[in-house]
C-alpha cells in the first residue's frame, strides 16, 4: 500500500481577503490559484511576504504549498497567505510558535470597510444640516 503523505491545512485572513493553504513536505513548490507564486505575486516584496514564515522558522524549500485565495486585492491576499502559512507551520510543529510570534506573523489585520448607516449617505458622512 502507498505511503500516505501528511497534509496540513490552515486559513488566513487580512481585511477582506481569505486564503486557504495546504502544506505538504516537498521541495518548495508554491502554487496560488493554479499559478506559480512568482507569476501570481509579481513583485519581490509580495513574494518575500509569502516566504516570511519559512524564513523566520528556517524551513525554506522543505514544504510544497497549494493555495486558494480570494477577496481583497493582491496585497491583502499576500497577507492572508502569510498568516495561513504561519498557522499551518504551527500545526506541523508547535515548537515553531515562539519564532513566528516574535516576527509578528500570527497577527491578523482586522480592518475592513465600515458599513453604511441608515439615514446617512455613507458610513460616517451625514446629510447637510439646514437650520431653516
Amino acid at each position: 500500500m502507498a505511503e500516505k503523505i501528511k497534509t496540513y491545512c490552515a486559513t488566513g485572513r487580512r481585511r477582506t481577503a481569505v486564503a486557504r493553504v495546504w502544506l505538504t513536505e516537498g521541495t518548495g513548490q508554491a502554487e496560488i490559484n493554479g499559478l506559480p507564486f512568482e507569476e501570481y505575486l509579481p513583485t519581490i516584496p509580495l513574494q518575500n511576504e509569502l516566504l516570511a514564515p519559512f524564513q523566520a522558522t528556517k524551513l525554506i524549500n522543505k514544504f510544497d504549498l497549494k493555495v486558494k485565495s480570494s477577496g481583497g486585492g493582491i496585497k491583502g491576499q499576500a497577507g492572508a497567505i502569510k498568516l495561513a502559512i504561519a498557522r499551518a507551520l504551527i500545526l506541523v510543529d508547535p515548537e515553531l510558535r515562539p519564532a513566528l510570534k516574535e516576527s509578528g506573523l500570527l497577527r491578523r489585520d482586522p480592518r475592513m470597510k465600515e458599513r453604511k448607516k441608515a439615514g446617512q449617505p455613507g458610513a460616517r458622512k451625514a446629510f447637510q444640516f439646514s437650520k431653516r
